[in-house]
């Protein structure tokens, strides 16, 4: 292709609105722009790289054995209904009526509807395993749309989805996707981490991200570099930090003191002169309408998602200051596990485990207790309840821990029964009874590959993108289009490229060379082989868009030169 002929609408200046470096180089490198709050167009470089992506993903789950489908994005409500996620979903679904007031929605995934094929389709036992996908436009009503294409309100995803008999044919189904994933995720020249995970709304006793380290990133990721555990701060577990100050020795009786107007861990703490580690922390929760109080270290935060695994509900919320007052009979900052007036689950952190004579709330306002001891002053039942902190270590070598933001690229669950079971997903087995099908779901977010790479390889020139998924692999620049060896050695340099199969392109504009170079830095092109006044002497160079290393070879060479590398 000719540089000259192509729509490539560069922008010198950094568009205000991009908060993250995705965006802003997507912005200024002509790949997108923006039509309204999360919905972007996608011009002729970002179309490029994202075919090539989806070609790679294509590649990948072919050699599993899966078989592509295509389903629609528009979705009658009934499917949704069935399995509860209609309600379930919330906001975050687009929803509208036909004209005949009829519930539609656009799909956000497709469990339901390949459920519901399944279903209709698959009677026997033979007919399994299946392993069923789609690369198609999902929707998703974000509240607040942000950085670019990493939070958008239309987006590509790949979702895949398995039938099994039994949860060894699942185990099997969950393998071969991993393991295609680590593969797209090489081709795609990614540094990234699978990481345990919490399956949410889409439910299942299984999940793992696949995620790539990143400032842009708004999930939180536990990693420990030394034994390559890594884990969601939702799920991951670590040994804390010893408290700050021992606990007072001997088996001493708890005494209320008073605390006029103090109710925060830090203000009790100052009252005290105590740190917040000698405190334990009271949180009212609800679960699945069941109300719970949950104890942390005063220095520890809970993790819902944990909570919620402990209490077996499907949602936890924080509870309303009147529902505390009616179940405590005091404000929220007076509150602990002694003396609550009406039966209540308790629960504590395993960090409070052996911990004797602490701080917390009397259930009256304005006033604490001392000296409270779990086990001795009241029931412990003890749970993984915390979330990971800063300084915490490995649980099972002591090793440092570190907490680093990520993207999150792609997300594979065991299902389960959860649609099945719902949905009537059953099949005749061997003895000619029914078997309901277990199922797993799997997802890659298209566009987020592409951001992903673009976030971890950048400078302040531009994208430095993988060659496997740039719009070109390399540009061809004659200094000067004017002068006709130069142009005529570049045409032939262009068509030997193409010959060999690489995906190149013809900088033929009337531009100084310096225009042309920083187009091809800001778009992120691997490769460049720049046709100047060597050529006379018989030599080319060829710069790593990476690495700015700039190597003279003879022009003979060049392409070869380029082919090595890649």
């Amino acid at each position: 292709m000719l540089w000259s002929k192509l729509f490539i609408p560069t922008l010198r200046e950094n568009p205000a609105e991009a908060e993250v470096a995705s965006h802003r180089l997507l912005l200024r490198a002509g790949y997108i722009r923006q039509l309204s709050a999360g919905i972007y167009n996608y011009l002729f470089l970002a179309q490029r790289s994202i075919l090539k992506i989806t070609n790679i993903v294509r590649q990948e789950m072919d050699a599993i054995g899966a078989q592509e489908f295509y389903l629609p994005a528009l979705n009658p409500s009934e499917v949704w209904k069935e399995s509860g996620r209609w309600d379930v979903m919330g906001d975050n679904m687009f929803r509208l009526k036909d004209r005949f007031g009829r519930d539609l929605c656009l799909g956000m995934t497709h469990e339901e509807v390949m459920t519901s094929i399944a279903r209709g389709e698959v009677r026997s036992y033979k007919q399994l395993p299946q392993i069923w996908y789609q690369i198609q436009v999902k929707f998703r009503d974000e509240p607040r749309p942000k950085s670019g294409l990493l939070r958008t309100r239309q987006f590509t995803m790949k979702d895949s989805y398995s039938f099994d008999m039994d949860a060894a044919g699942l185990d099997v189904s969950y393998e071969k996707h991993r393991q295609a994933y680590c593969c797209i995720f090489d081709r795609c020249g990614l540094r990234y981490m699978t990481v345990e995970a919490d399956s949410g709304a889409m439910g299942g006793s299984q999940s793992h991200e696949f995620m790539v380290e990143s400032e842009a990133g708004e999930d939180y990721v536990v990693h420990c570099p030394a034994t390559g555990y890594a884990a969601n701060l939702e799920k991951a577990v670590s040994r804390a930090v010893a408290p700050a100050m021992a606990d007072p020795e001997g088996d001493l009786t708890p005494e209320e003191f008073h605390t006029p107007g103090f109710k925060t861990i830090d203000e009790v703490s100052a009252f005290t002169k105590l740190p917040a580690s000698s405190q334990m922390k009271s949180l009212v929760m609800v679960g699945d309408g069941k109300p719970v109080l949950a104890l942390l270290r005063g220095d520890h935060q809970l993790s819902e998602t944990k909570l919620a695994g402990v209490m077996g509900a499907a949602e936890v919320r924080a509870a309303l200051p009147a529902e505390i007052q009616d179940w405590f009979g005091a404000a929220p900052g007076s509150l602990g596990p002694i003396g609550i007036p009406i039966k209540m689950r308790i629960v504590l952190d395993k960090a409070l485990e052996g911990r004797r004579n602490m701080i917390c709330g009397a259930n009256k306002d304005d006033f604490h207790l001392r000296n409270v001891t779990p086990g001795k002053d009241f029931k412990a039942d003890y749970h993984e309840l915390r979330q990971v902190a800063a300084g915490d270590t490995s649980v099972d070598t002591g090793d440092p821990l570190q907490i680093v933001k990520t993207v999150e690229i792609g997300h594979i669950f065991k299902l389960g029964y959860k649609y099945s079971k719902a949905m009537g997903l059953s099949v005749l087995d061997e003895s000619g009874k029914e078997n309901t099908v277990i199922m797993g779901s799997y997802g890659i977010g298209v566009e987020r590959i592409l951001c992903a790479a673009v976030e971890l390889f950048h400078d302040g020139n531009g994208m430095s993108l993988p060659a496997s998924i740039a719009p070109f692999t390399v540009v061809v620049t004659p200094v000067n289009v004017k002068d006709a060896a130069l142009a005529e050695a570049a045409q032939k340099l262009y068509t030997e490229c193409k010959a060999a199969g690489m995906d190149a392109v013809l900088d033929d504009r009337d531009e100084r060379p310096g225009v042309k170079f920083k187009d091809a830095e800001l778009v992120g092109i691997p490769w460049r082989i720049t046709v100047g006044k060597k050529l006379a002497q018989g030599i080319v160079e060829v710069v790593e868009r990476r690495t700015g290393k700039l190597t003279e070879v003879p022009v003979g060479e060049a392409v070869g030169f380029v082919l090595a590398a890649l």
